[in-house]
C-alpha cells in the first residue's frame, strides 16, 4: 500500500508539472470487410474540424491524420461503391497514437443506398455470417463498465440473457445454460479457458488472464451461432487481437490493489510494418485482505503474460505470433490448535490449489487477387489444475494426505479458413479445425477405511475433427440470408454431429429489421468424464462413460430491431432451445444431469438420454456513447428445464426466471482544465436466485454429514440477487502522457447476497453462506 501510494503521488507530481498537449496522431488502415483487401483512395475526414483535417488512404490502405485535438472526436470514412462509416466518440489520448482498423462494406446498390452510420451499427457483429443473438463489444467497454475490471465475461453480464453465476468468479450462465457451454476463441481458433483460478470442466474462473491491452473489438454470441463455430451450446466469445503500434514505441503502466500491469508496443525497425505488443501482470489479492476486505484466509496470487507479434511480408503474406499464459495458486495453512479443530475441522488441514493455463499460436494470412484470402493457424495449449489436502494428526507434526488431484491437458490445434468474396451480393467461407488433445488425469481420495480410492487415473490422447461451410447472399438491398453446415466428430468413440445453420434478415426500412436464425449445435463432454473409473467385485476396472455421445441442441431465435435515432436502438429477441443427447445418471434414482454441472468431472455412470429446454424473451434498450452519455438497459424472462433419468422434468440449477441490468456512464470535460475528464459509470443487476436442492436436516443429523431431499431436486430458489457497482475515474492528458485514476466499488451497498446453504455438523443446523461484500479496487494508469 505504501509503495503504491508513494509511486502514484510521485507520478502525479511529475505529470502536473508538464504542459498539456493539445494534439495527437490518428492513423490506421482501410480494408474491405469481406476480402480483407486494402482500399486505396478512401477519404478520411475529421468531423467539424476547421480548417478541414483529412487524408486519403494509400495503395496499402494506410492513412494518417496529424495534429488531431485530444478528447472525443468523430471521423468519417467514405469510398465510392462502399457504405459510408462514421466513427463517433473515439477518444484521442495524448499518451498514445490512435490506430484504427476500418472495414468498409460494399454497397449492394450504389447511388440510392442510404449511408449506414457506424454508431447505429455498433451492435452489429464483426462476423457478417452472424445474423442473430450476436453483438460486438469494444475494449473501451471492458475498461469503462463498472466492475468489469477489463474482463470480457464480467462485462457481458450487462447484456440480455447473461447472468453471473457468483461474485467470486466470472462464470456466466447464458439463457439458462450451464457456464461450461461457453466457447472461447482467439484469432479464429478455439483456446482453453483463459481465466485464473479456473477448475476443470468449466469456461470461467476468478479473473481473466487476457489483458485489455491486447484485445481489439470482438464478438459475443448467445445463440444460433454461425456455421464456423463448433463445440458450444450456450455462447461464443470470438476474440480478436489488436496489433501493436508499428511506427512508435508506446508503454502503459497500471498500479492498483490487484497488482501491477506493464505493457509495451512498437515497431521492430523503421520502415517495416511489423510490430510487437506484450503485457505482463503480477497481482496479489492479499492487498485487499490487509485493507480489511474479507476475501478468506487463503494466500492468493496470480500472474500472467500475453503478447501479439505481427510480421507481414511483401510476397508471402502476413504472419503473426500470439499467446497468453497464466499462473495462479491459493494455499491455506492449518492451525496447530486442537481446540480450534473442535470448532471447525477444516482448520486442521493444509491445502494447495493451483490453476495454470497457456497457449501459443501462429497464424498466416494470404490475400489472393480474386478478392479472397486464406487464414491458417497452429496453436499449442495446455492447462494444469491441481489440488492437494493434508490433515494434521494430533501430534501437530505428522500429516495425513486425504485428497489429491492433478489434471493435465495439452492440445494441438490446426485450422484453416478460406473466405471468398464473389460479388457485392455473395460471399462464402469454408474451413476445417483439427484438434489433438492429450490428457493425464489423476484423482483420488481417502475413504472411511483410511485407504486411497481412485476415481480417475488415465493418460493418453485422442482427436476431434470439425469442418464447415457457410454462404452469405443479399437477394435485395433489404433481404439477406446465411446458410451453412458444421460437422463435428470425436474420434475417441466415433461419435459425430452434422449441424445445419441458417438465418434470414429483412429490413423493412432504415429503422426496422426482422431476423430469424436456426442452428443445430453440439459439444464435447469434459474430457475427464469419459475416463471415470468403475471397479467390479472381481477388481476389474472399466470406463462406463467412454462411449458417451456429444450433447446437442436446436436453437431458434426471432429478433426485431428498432433504430430510434443515430445513436440508440431497441431490440427484442424471442428464443427456444431444445437440448438432447445430454448425459444423465444411469441410475433412475439419481437426478443428475450435465446441464446442472458448474465445474469438475462427474465420475458416476452416465447415459445420453437426457433432455432440456430453454425458452424466453429478451429486451435491450441501448444508447451508444453520444454527448458523453451512454446507457444499456437489458431485461429477460425465461424458463430452463431438464429431464432426469426418472423421466420427470425439473428446473435447472440456473433457472432464475428473470434478470435485469442497467449499465450507464457519463463523462464531464472540465471547462477550466480542458485536459481533464471525469467519468462516472454505474451498473446495477437484479436477478432471480439460482435453484438448489434443500438439505434434509433430519437425515443429516443421523448421518453426521450433509444429506439432501432428492425428491425436491432444485425445488427451492435462493433469494433474489441485487448488486450495485460504481466506477469513478479521472483522466488527464499531459504532454505525451495520459493518466487515469479510477476507483471501482463493487457491491457498493454491501448487500449480503445468499450464495447457498450448508449443513453445520457442529451446531446441527442448516445455514446460509453469502457472496462477496463491498470491494474497492483502486488503480492508477499511465500511458506514454
Amino acid at each position: 500500500m505504501k509503495i503504491l501510494m508513494i509511486t502514484s503521488a510521485w507520478l502525479c507530481l511529475a505529470f502536473n508539472s508538464a504542459v498539456g498537449q493539445s494534439t495527437q496522431t490518428v492513423r490506421g488502415t482501410v480494408t474491405d470487410k469481406i476480402s480483407q483487401a486494402p482500399i486505396s483512395g478512401a477519404k478520411i475526414i475529421l468531423v467539424d474540424s476547421s480548417p478541414v483535417l483529412g487524408a486519403v488512404s494509400d495503395p496499402d490502405g494506410n492513412f494518417r491524420l496529424e495534429n488531431v485535438p485530444v478528447g472525443r472526436q468523430s471521423i468519417k470514412i467514405t469510398y465510392s461503391g462502399y457504405k459510408e462509416i462514421s466513427l463517433d466518440n473515439v477518444f484521442v489520448n495524448a499518451g498514445k497514437e490512435l490506430v484504427l482498423q476500418v472495414q468498409l462494406e460494399e454497397e449492394f446498390r450504389k447511388l440510392e443506398e442510404v449511408s449506414v452510420k457506424a454508431q447505429v451499427e455498433k451492435n452489429k457483429p464483426l462476423n457478417e455470417m452472424s445474423a442473430v443473438s450476436t453483438r460486438t463489444f469494444s475494449v473501451e467497454e471492458t475498461q469503462k463498465f463498472a466492475a468489469a475490471v477489463n474482463d470480457p465475461a464480467r462485462m457481458a453480464t450487462s447484456f440480455a440473457g447473461v447472468v453471473t453465476a457468483g461474485d467470486g468468479n466470472n462464470h456466466i450462465s447464458i439463457r439458462g445454460n450451464s457456464p461450461n457451454g461457453l466457447l472461447w476463441r482467439m484469432e479464429g481458433v478455439e483456446i482453453p479457458n483463459p481465466n485464473h483460478f479456473s477448475n476443470v470442466g468449466t469456461a470461467g474462473g476468478g479473473i481473466s488472464i487476457l489483458s485489455s491491452q491486447l484485445l481489439g473489438n470482438s464478438d459475443f454470441s448467445t445463440g444460433a451461432f454461425a456455421a464456423e463455430y463448433g463445440n458450444a451450446l450456450s455462447g461464443v466469445f470470438d476474440l480478436r487481437l489488436r496489433k501493436g503500434n508499428n511506427q512508435k514505441r508506446e508503454y502503459t503502466l497500471q498500479l492498483g490493489f490487484l497488482g501491477a500491469d506493464l505493457s509495451a508496443e512498437g515497431p521492430f525497425k523503421k520502415g517495416y510494418d511489423g510490430s510487437y505488443l506484450i503485457n505482463y501482470r503480477y497481482s496479489t489479492l492479499n492487498i485487499l485482505g490487509r485493507m480489511g476486505v474479507p476475501i478468506g484466509d487463503a494466500n492468493t496470487n496470480f500472474q500472467d503474460l500475453s503478447f501479439n507479434i505481427y510480421l507481414p511480408t511483401a510476397k508471402m503474406g502476413k504472419f503473426s505470433l500470439f499467446g497468453f499464459g497464466g499462473l495462479s495458486y491459493q494455499t491455506t495453512e492449518a492451525e496447530k490448535d486442537s481446540l480450534r479443530w473442535k470448532e471447525d475441522d477444516f482448520l486442521r488441514y493444509n491445502t494447495w490449489f493451483s490453476s495454470n493455463t497457456g497457449a501459443v499460436g501462429a497464424t498466416h494470412t494470404y490475400l489472393f487477387k480474386n478478392r479472397s484470402y486464406l487464414k491458417t493457424a497452429l496453436v499449442f495449449s495446455a492447462t494444469e489444475n491441481g489440488y492437494h489436502e493434508e490433515r494434521f494428526l494430533s501430534d501437530y507434526v505428522h500429516l495425513d494426505s486425504t485428497y489429491y488431484q492433478l489434471f493435465g491437458q495439452q492440445k494441438i490445434t490446426l485450422s484453416s479458413t478460406y473466405t471468398q468474396k464473389i460479388s457485392s451480393k455473395t460471399n462464402f467461407r469454408t474451413g476445417f479445425i483439427l484438434n489433438r488433445p492429450g490428457y493425464k488425469l489423476q484423482q483420488k481420495q481417502q475413504n472411511d477405511a483410511g485407504q486411497f480410492e481412485e476415481f480417475i487415473n488415465v493418460k493418453g490422447n485422442t482427436e476431434t475433427v470439425q469442418a464447415f461451410f457457410q454462404l452469405n447472399h443479399k437477394w435485395t438491398p433489404k433481404l439477406s440470408t446465411n446458410a451453412g453446415l458444421h460437422y463435428y466428430q470425436l474420434l475417441l468413440n466415433k461419435s459425430y454431429s452434422v449441424e445445419p445453420r441458417a438465418s434470414v434478415k429483412y429490413e423493412f426500412s432504415t429503422k426496422h429489421d426482422l431476423s430469424l436464425g436456426y442452428g443445430l449445435h453440439s459439444q464435447l463432454q469434459p474430457i475427464g468424464v469419459y475416463f471415470a473409473q468403475a471397479t467390479d467385485s472381481s477388481g476389474v476396472v472399466s470406463f462406463p462413460n467412454r462411449d458417451l455421445k456429444l450433447s446437442r441442441a436446436h436453437h431458434l431465435v426471432l429478433a426485431y430491431d428498432i433504430k430510434l435515432n443515430m445513436y440508440s436502438h431497441i431490440k427484442t429477441e424471442l428464443y427456444y432451445q431444445h437440448l438432447f443427447d445430454v448425459p444423465i445418471s444411469a441410475d433412475t434414482s439419481n437426478t443428475f444431469s450435465m446441464l446442472n454441472l458448474l465445474d469438475g468431472y462427474y465420475t458416476g455412470e452416465l447415459v445420453n438420454k437426457g433432455q432440456g429446454k430453454n425458452y424466453g424473451l429478451e429486451l435491450t434498450y441501448e444508447r451508444f456513447l453520444h454527448k458523453n452519455l451512454y446507457y444499456l438497459l437489458s431485461a429477460s424472462v425465461y424458463e430452463s428445464k431438464y429431464q432426469a433419468s426418472n423421466g420427470k422434468w425439473y428446473d435447472t440449477r440456473f433457472n432464475t426466471n428473470y434478470a435485469a441490468s442497467l449499465t450507464l456512464g457519463k463523462d464531464w470535460h472540465l471547462q477550466k482544465r480542458k485536459n481533464r475528464v471525469v467519468g462516472i459509470n454505474i451498473k446495477t443487476i437484479y436477478t432471480g436466485g439460482f435453484r438448489y436442492t434443500p438439505i434434509d436436516l433430519e437425515a443429516s443429523l443421523l448421518a453426521g454429514e450433509t444429506r439432501f431431499k432428492t425428491n425436491e431436486t432444485f425445488g427451492k430458489q435462493i433469494p433474489a440477487y441485487f448488486r450495485l457497482d460504481i466506477r469513478a475515474s479521472l483522466k488527464r492528458n499531459y504532454e505525451k502522457v495520459t493518466t487515469t485514476l479510477a476507483l471501482d466499488i463493487q457491491n457498493t451497498t454491501n448487500r449480503k447476497n445468499v450464495g447457498g446453504q450448508y449443513f453445520d455438523s457442529k451446531t446441527g443446523e442448516v445455514k446460509y453462506w453469502y457472496q462477496t461484500s463491498l470491494i474497492p479496487v483502486l488503480s492508477y494508469r499511465v500511458e506514454f
